[in-house]
């Protein structure tokens, strides 16, 4: 049913407690992982309005420390007998995670019910609420 699932992910521990639950879908029949983090551009470009922060260092760095994370996700996800591919895209969060999904036509969305943003929302994070009500494909969300 699930064969391909979008687990896009900020590396919180929410989002890491989603892992289990795609793994328990591996006997179901899910074969395809696809991991995805979003480098959110708003942060870059409030970095590209201060002359005090090297917006380019810390866009790099971002991306080194995602690449890190990435992998090992990657590799652990391969280790349970997944096809596991990694994305690190750069852009609005909720916006490359349902382009995502729409492009490699995933079968579902797992990801966590908040990030590590500091924004307090009554039920869900800002970009989850935002991905539930928007997708066009199911989406899993596993609770802090």
């Amino acid at each position: 049913m699930f064969k391909k699932i979008l687990y896009p992910t900020d590396f919180s521990e929410v989002a890491k407690k989603a892992l289990p639950y795609i793994v328990g879908l591996k006997g179901a029949g899910t074969k395809e992982v696809i991991i995805l983090y979003i480098i959110d551009e708003r942060g870059i470009d409030s970095f590209r309005n201060s002359t005090a922060i090297d917006a380019l260092a810390v866009e790099k760095e971002w991306e080194e420390l995602a690449l890190n994370e990435i992998s090992s996700l990657e590799d652990e996800l391969k280790e349970q007998g997944f096809i596991a591919k990694a994305q690190i895209n750069k852009g609005i969060p909720f916006r490359e995670i349902l382009r995502v999904a729409e492009e490699e036509n995933v079968s579902a969305i797992i990801m966590g019910s908040h990030g590590k943003s500091n924004i307090v929302e009554m039920l869900l994070g800002s970009v989850t609420d935002t991905v539930v009500r928007k997708a066009q494909k199911p989406v899993l969300i596993v609770r802090r």
